[in-house]
């Protein structure tokens, strides 16, 4: 409140005293004297000492003249006096009385009363400000929910979990990304560690000095030290990290009560044809990509559940027997290899090992002379199968089994028969057109099989694929699989232009809602009736685990 009041000038501090005196400048008012008689009767008291700002003298009447010698000068009785003082009120004083008689003033109200009224106005206003908004916030915040969704592009940098990470972290360079204890170079970045005859019984070996094996460090990004690290080095953020983790969920409710999984259902959009292999598969490949195994992870219970149910069906000849299509079952028996050979590189238990090794010697004995795979044993081959094979022998190199150099020779030679323009492109078989599915697959297994980094024939293919990105209107997430892993080994601007989009539009078209959310529907997908919702949600979540899920070659390889 202000201290003038719509122009009328300044209130005054206190309201006058009422009085039936009329008061002069200078002059303070006085009782009446008391009739003679009153004053014979009275006896003689001391005259009061009125108080006030200064002495003013006090007038008295003049006696009454009766014939009688006049007696001693009366002297006035007034009330007992109370103390004023002289408050000025434009130019005139007044008068008002004090506190209590003869008590002495609290200074706290002393202090307000002399307290300038505009501060007195600013503390009565503020309290009251305080208390409409301490009533009011609380309803502001009542049953209000808000909502907002958005993307990676959109959040920008982003942490990768809860804990809060220094900038160096999120800023780094990863170039040789080693555990602390390797120092020696490895001559293939997909080799397992040699194994060392160390025995612990003898205590003085304990400090010998025996130089650290090189490590094969392929597998080891999904580690949780080192995804954190990969992620935040090859583009990953908490968006992708997010739709990984609801994928995985969404394959948790979706396992059968035998430990395996079907590609027919029990979700809708099936598969035409199931198989039972193939789904188990590929759903123990998603989780053992984001590091997930029977031992750690918050899914050990479906991995272990999940190889419960695929070891019984694998003969002793290596291949794994089950009900599906004649032309689905190398396909699936590849991707169960995978699957079997990351597991025992993951975790080196011992149960693993030999079915691992069963399953690749299944793969040298199934081998065209043509030199890749197709859907019989020794038949006839095609890029497509031989793709997967060409991933299940590096898988088997990854864990330290024995893979036969001679297979690897001829499949460069059957994909030489299926290149065009300089081999840069590649046709689903020799004398086909190529395309780019099949492209982008044909480079994925020449970067495994030895191509460098600057081959000409490389990036004019890369090159060739980075002009048709991702795009939903389009669906065909088999080529996106095998081109974002292409595009992930050859690292620098080529991986920066396809992650750009990659991890924008994957995360977008995953269902967030309803029983299948963490899913990605396989309608409008070139393969989609072929494999269904659980095919295409399967190969989603490996592009979104692809900063860790393998590590980039060219990074490692000795050039």
């Amino acid at each position: 409140m202000s201290n003038t009041d719509s122009g009328r000038g300044p209130s005054p501090p206190f309201p006058p005293v009422p009085g039936p005196y009329p008061l002069r400048p200078g002059t303070v008012p006085v009782a009446a004297p008391l009739p003679l008689s009153a004053q014979a009767a009275s006896p003689a008291v001391p005259r009061p000492v009125p108080v006030a700002v200064r002495p003013v003298p006090v007038p008295v009447s003049q006696p009454v003249s009766s014939g009688v010698a006049p007696a001693a000068r009366p002297i006035p009785v007034a009330p007992r006096p109370v103390p004023v003082s002289v408050v000025p009120t434009g130019n005139v004083p007044v008068v008002k009385e004090d506190a209590d008689d003869g008590e002495t003033p609290d200074p706290t109200a002393r202090a307000a009363r002399a307290a300038p009224p505009w501060l007195v106005s600013l503390v009565v206003h503020m309290v009251l400000v305080i208390i409409l908004a301490l009533l009011t916030i609380p309803l502001l915040n009542k049953n209000q929910v808000e909502i907002t969704a958005q993307y990676a592009e959109e959040l920008g940098e982003q942490l990768i979990d809860d804990n809060l990470q220094s900038p160096e972290s999120l800023d780094m360079d990863v170039k040789i990304p080693e555990l602390s204890f390797d120092t020696l170079p490895t001559d293939s970045p997909l080799a397992a560690p040699p194994e060392l005859d160390i025995s612990l019984l003898d205590a003085n070996k304990a400090t010998d000095d025996i130089p650290a094996p090189s490590i094969g460090l392929a597998l080891s990004g999904r580690e949780a030290g080192s995804k954190k690290a990969l992620l935040a080095a090859y583009g990953g953020n908490a968006t992708t990290e997010e739709a990984v983790r609801r994928g995985l969920e969404w394959l948790a409710r979706q396992q059968m009560k035998d430990g395996g999984w079907s590609l027919t259902g029990p979700y809708p959009d099936g598969a035409s044809i199931d198989n039972r292999l193939s789904a188990t598969a590929m759903a123990l490949l998603a989780f053992q990509g984001n590091g997930q195994t029977h031992l750690v992870g918050d899914f050990k219970n479906e991995v272990k559940r999940g190889w419960d149910f695929l070891l019984k069906m694998q003969n002793p000849d290596g291949y794994f027997e089950h009900d599906s299509a004649a032309h689905h079952r190398l396909y699936a028996q590849a991707q169960a290899t995978i699957a079997l050979c990351e597991i025992y590189g993951m975790t080196k238990d011992e149960k693993f090992k030999r079915p691992a090794q069963l399953a690749l010697n299944f793969a040298h004995k199934a081998q065209s002379p043509e030199g890749g795979w197709r859907y019989e044993p020794q038949i006839d081959s095609d890029t497509s199968v031989t793709g997967w094979y060409v991933m299940a022998l590096q898988s088997g190199l990854m864990a330290g089994l024995e893979v036969q150099s001679p297979a690897l020779d001829k499949i460069n030679q059957f994909l030489d028969r299926c290149g065009h323009e300089n081999q840069s492109k590649y046709a689903y078989k020799p004398g086909m057109e190529a395309t780019l599915t099949m492209t982008a697959e044909g480079l994925l297994c020449r970067q495994y099989l030895g191509w460098k980094h600057e081959d000409e024939r490389m990036r004019q293919g890369i090159e060739f694929v980075l002009a048709n990105p991702i795009d939903y209107a389009d669906q065909n997430v088999y080529y996106w699989y095998y081109a974002t892993q292409a595009c992930h080994h050859m690292d620098g601007e080529h991986w920066n232009r396809w992650n750009a989009v990659m991890r924008q539009a994957i995360p977008e078209a995953q269902l967030k809602t309803g029983n299948d959310r963490g899913s990605w529907a396989p309608s409008g997908d070139r393969w989609g009736p072929h494999g269904g919702r659980l095919y295409t949600t399967c190969l989603s979540i490996y592009m979104l685990e692809v900063y860790y899920r393998h590590l980039p070659i060219y990074k490692w390889r000795l050039q």
